[in-house]
């Protein structure tokens, strides 16, 4: 339980639903409340799918090429606080004009529930802490952001705009932080004489 926990926080920050939560807002507007509900849920599936699938072959790729945890906690630690960082100094989070139809699966399920710095995470928690509890702080995060997406009328009006942005702007900062972390952690796992142990 407690790496279920371990691997959940991350997975929540790199998510960051809350963060998404206008943009959601702006694009299903307008829309009738079954038309959103369709979109919450495709976007759910989606997301999950290609998390899954992501995971598997992405795992196969790094023994064939015979990449290691430190290695991967090192390469994923700068791109997750690339990410981070323009996350916080960004206004808002951008996106291209898109089709209503396949709205739940893009651009909202992928890459704005699972983009880069989700799928970065997922591999850095399997190699730290196994396959179960990373798949079950993967499926439990993506229903967390199906829950907030189903909350986004009364969550939006509690928040207010200001409220949103600031929380992502937090969660931006709480990523980086992470980022930092996993580039020490990889560092140390590379050191000369680390590998033999104390």
């Amino acid at each position: 339980m407690n790496d279920f926990w371990l691997c959940f926080f991350p997975m929540f920050v790199a998510v960051d639903a809350v963060g998404i939560l206008p943009l959601f807002m702006h694009l299903t507007e307008g829309f009738d409340p079954g038309a959103v509900r369709r979109i919450i849920v495709q976007s759910m599936v989606t997301a999950l799918a290609v998390a899954l699938v992501f995971l598997a072959v992405g795992q196969w790729i790094f023994h064939y090429l015979g990449i290691t945890v430190a290695d991967f906690l090192i390469a994923g630690g700068i791109l997750l606080f690339t990410i981070s960082v323009i996350d916080v100094i960004t206004v808002e989070k951008r996106v291209a004009q898109v089709d209503p139809g396949s709205l739940g699966a893009v651009p909202i399920g992928v890459p704005l529930i699972v983009g880069p710095a989700v799928l970065t995470t997922i591999f850095v928690l399997v190699g730290e802490y196994g396959v179960a509890p990373t798949v079950a702080a993967t499926v439990v995060n993506i229903a967390v952001a199906g829950a907030v997406f189903w909350l986004a009328g009364p969550i939006h009006r509690a928040l207010g705009r200001s409220g949103s942005r600031a929380l992502s702007k937090l969660a931006g900062i709480l990523l980086a932080a992470i980022a930092v972390m996993m580039v020490r952690k990889g560092i140390v796992m590379i050191w000369p004489g680390n590998a033999a142990g104390p």
